[in-house]
């Protein structure tokens, strides 16, 4: 039931969406999605949407040429969480392209072409918490109610140059939100209230450039509509020159809102005082100022009698001065610089700020003078320690100038004995003094990005938290008992510093340096350590590395690698180089060589017994070795043959016959065979056909074979020379190896020589049939069933004619 009723929605959608549809098949891809389903198809040249894995979370499109996006280019995305369009060419969206983004958080349609916007594209998105449709040619917000049913929306985008009307309805629907950036320099028109249905609101940036200078009572209303006392108000891209231009700021006092922000803002001296005028009793705490031009020539003394008490923090950052040279002194600004408690001059070209104006900082508790132009002589007189000066200082923030001497540093806070954060990072040290004075207060030490080399005892035992990012440093080995967080990315470390300097430690960062391994046993001696970064390395997987590192990274370790695990990649060995080092799996030749080898060769061992047993039951040795021998008397029987064949076959035949018989016979070979054959005697039969019976000539290996020659040579050699070959059957002889080799000569001689060759005589000296011998003697076997053989007789009387028959087998070819 579940599956037809999931056809029937496809089918629906089909059907709805059939007319906008487009084959699969003219769609372009792209795979470039990492391991966190995060696909990034920036810059690719896209015409339309790509295709990608269904289970992507984030997918970046952004400065493509994608003009339009159809009703199932993002079909099947219900895991998606992010969406980017930005900088494409998208002037049509159909009214269910966003239909199928259940899951979808972040969508980002700004710098596209979209001259209308429509509420069907938001209707199915309601896990939507972030919206971006700012710079799209759309002249109107407001005439539908575009972003109802977003209900978890917490930040909002939209507007851009051709933004000219604003109605009430803009924000229907939307319950409220974390920031609002409204873009509105060419606004015209605006219905009093439009802005205003949401809270709370915690951030408002608008951009009224050209309201403020046209149409101060529309500037005013939009300011007036957004203002609260928690929400934090920017405005931007103004050029503020008079008392008419700051009028809009009034209504922002009169909601009574405490954080006010500038950001790209002109100011003259008439505005200043004008603006201070207008918070004068207002409760303002914080203001900030990121890119500010100051046209005038500082000449606010006419607003000295305001009160700003309230003021609790100035943030200034890429300020300009216009005319330097005729700005008139801080001290004319008591008024304003004796409250607050933080004060922030980032990138200002400051090179020196007056002792006299540093005594006016009477509550300061937070200076930030980073990215600047201070040098070790001009902070000597900014840090002058007058009566009473900075004594309340806990953070001082240097970082980014020209400083080059921490001795003139350290000599110059000493006497801050409020200090607990102090930052010099990225300023020219490259040496340390081999000891220094510091606050007993100091918890938070920043040297990073200088050039040191070494470290010594010059830092301060009380540090918590240090961070040495970014030097040249290759060793670590000043004890800090209380640190808890240290930071050594960006140097030149071959392994970590050892953990017993520092028992307290909880959080270590030792990212691109030189490392190449790490293990159980380096992190041991930390204690108390909880998180690592290592990752950009020149890692060696080993076996030992990588599984030590597969534990942490799946949070099996005692420590937590917390900078994810595509940080780690193998630089060695090569055939790994560039792979993460989690995808790793190393083989067990690899990890446990001694182990494998071991086993190996104890299996090898034990095949081996097994394999040789089995080859000695079944005499397979034997076979081998005899197939060996007769391979080699083979070749050597082919020149004996050549000789005999040019030398005729009788020069080279010695023998009548070779005797093969066991040793154990061997009594009765020279008893009753060799005297029988070789000595001459007369029989009946010679005596009346008046001849003599010659003798014979035998082969026996006790006599005849020749000492130092190689024994298989010795038995080939004698069959050779022989005419015939004698076997003296018994159970010794089937015992015998030495017998089966001459028995499977002879047999290979026979089947192996000329057609002439006549067989073996077998003789049985006591009761042998063919199943009596073992199967191994097949040969033996095959003779007995293919040859007569001679039985030698247990009677006297028999015995003469087993002689006569035995002797004419030998002598057949004489009568012949």
């Amino acid at each position: 039931m579940g599956q037809l009723t999931n056809l029937y929605v496809a089918v629906l959608l089909s059907l709805c969406w059939g007319q906008w549809s487009e084959p699969d098949a003219e769609r372009p891809s792209c795979d470039r999605c990492d391991l966190r389903l995060s696909c990034d198809c920036s810059r690719g040249g896209f015409t339309r949407v790509p295709a990608v894995t269904g289970r992507a979370l984030t997918l970046d499109l952004s400065f493509n040429n994608i003009t339009a996006v159809t009703n199932v280019d993002l079909m099947g995305h219900v895991e998606l969480r992010a969406l980017n369009l930005h900088g494409n060419r998208l002037a049509v969206i159909h009214p269910s392209a966003f239909d199928s983004l259940w899951s979808l958080e972040e969508l980002d349609l700004s710098d596209n072409q979209l001259t209308a916007l429509n509420h069907d594209w938001f209707g199915e998105l309601g896990a939507l918490l972030q919206l971006n449709l700012l710079d799209n040619p759309y002249s109107c917000v407001g005439s539908a109610p575009v972003f109802l049913g977003l209900v978890r929306l917490r930040r909002l985008a939209f507007g851009g140059s051709a933004l000219v009307e604003i109605k009430r309805g803009a924000l229907s629907g939307v319950m409220e939100l974390e920031e609002l950036t409204v873009h509105a320099n060419n606004l015209e028109r605006y219905e009093s209230g439009a802005l205003a249905y949401v809270w709370p609101l915690g951030r408002i940036s608008l951009s009224l450039h050209g309201p403020f200078l046209r149409d101060v009572a529309l500037a005013s209303a939009v300011v007036g509509d957004v203002s609260y006392p928690e929400t934090a108000v920017t405005l931007e891209d103004l050029h503020l020159i008079g008392n008419e231009s700051v009028q809009p700021f009034r209504a922002a006092a009169r909601r009574r809102v405490r954080n006010m922000a500038f950001r790209n803002l002109s100011v003259s001296d008439e505005a200043t005082v004008n603006m201070l005028m207008i918070s004068d009793g207002i409760p303002f705490t914080t203001f900030t100022f990121d890119g500010v031009t100051l046209t005038g020539e500082g000449r606010w003394e006419r607003a000295s009698w305001t009160d700003q008490r309230s003021i609790d923090e100035f943030f200034i950052r890429n300020a300009v001065v216009l005319d330097v040279f005729k700005f008139v002194s801080f001290l004319q600004l008591g008024f304003l610089l004796q409250y607050p408690r933080k004060l922030s001059v980032i990138n200002a070209k400051v090179f020196v700020v007056p002792c006299a104006t540093t005594g006016l900082l009477l509550n300061l508790q937070y200076l930030d003078l980073s990215d600047n132009l201070l040098t070790d002589l001009t902070l000597a007189e900014t840090l002058c320690h007058g009566s009473g000066t900075l004594k309340d200082l806990r953070v001082l923030n240097i970082s980014g100038n020209a400083l080059k001497s921490l001795s003139t540093l350290r000599r110059l806070v000493a006497k801050l004995y409020k200090l607990t954060h102090l930052d010099i990072s990225r300023n020219r040290y490259s040496s340390m003094p081999d000891s220094c004075s510091w606050p007993s207060t100091l918890r938070h030490l920043n040297i990073s990005g200088a050039k040191l080399t070494t470290i010594t005892p010059c830092l301060p035992t009380t540090l918590e938290v240090l961070d040495l990012s970014s030097n040249d440093l290759k060793g670590f080995t000043v004890a800090l008992p209380v640190l808890r967080e240290l930071h050594l990315s960006g140097n030149k470390f071959l392994r970590l510093p050892a953990g017993s300097l520092f028992p307290n430690l909880q959080t270590l960062s030792a990212q691109s340096n030189t490392l190449n391994m790490f293990g159980h046993s380096d992190l041991q001696s930390y204690r108390r350590l909880q998180s690592l970064q290592a990752g950009r390395n020149k890692f060696v997987c080993s076996c030992g590395f990588v599984a030590f590192l597969r534990s942490s990274i799946e949070g099996d370790g005692v420590v937590r690698l917390t900078d994810g695990e595509e940080s780690y990649i193998c630089d060695s060995p090569l055939y790994l180089q560039g792979e993460p080092v989690g995808r790793v799996r190393l083989s067990v030749v690899v990890c446990h060589r001694v182990l494998f080898v071991s086993v190996s060769c104890g299996v090898a061992l034990l095949v081996g017994i097994l394999v040789s047993v089995l080859l000695w039951r079944l005499h397979a040795l034997w076979y081998l070795r005899m197939t060996w021998a007769w391979l080699r008397a083979k070749h050597s029987s082919r020149r004996r043959r050549q000789l005999r064949d040019v030398a005729g076959s009788e020069a080279l035949l010695s023998f009548d016959a070779f005797v093969s018989y066991s040793e154990k016979d061997a009594g009765w070979v020279e008893t009753f065979l060799v005297p029988e054959l070789e000595e001459p005697r007369e029989t009946d039969e010679d005596y009346v056909n008046h001849r003599t019976t010659r003798p014979l000539t035998l082969c026996l290996h006790k006599r005849d074979f020749l000492p130092g020659h190689w024994i298989l040579d010795n038995i080939m050699s004698a069959m050779e020379r022989s005419r015939r070959t004698v076997f003296v059957l018994s159970e010794n002889f089937v015992q015998s190896d030495w017998c089966r080799y001459e028995l499977d000569f002879s047999h290979f001689w026979l089947f192996d020589g000329d057609a002439g060759e006549e067989p073996a005589i077998l003789i049985l000296l006591e009761p042998l049939s063919k199943d009596d011998i073992p199967n191994r003697f097949c040969k033996l076997r095959k003779l007995m069933s293919s040859t007569t053989y001679l039985e030698w007789p247990q009677e006297e009387e028999g015995k003469p004619e087993f002689w006569k028959r035995l002797r004419h087998a030998l002598t057949r070819e004489d009568d012949d």
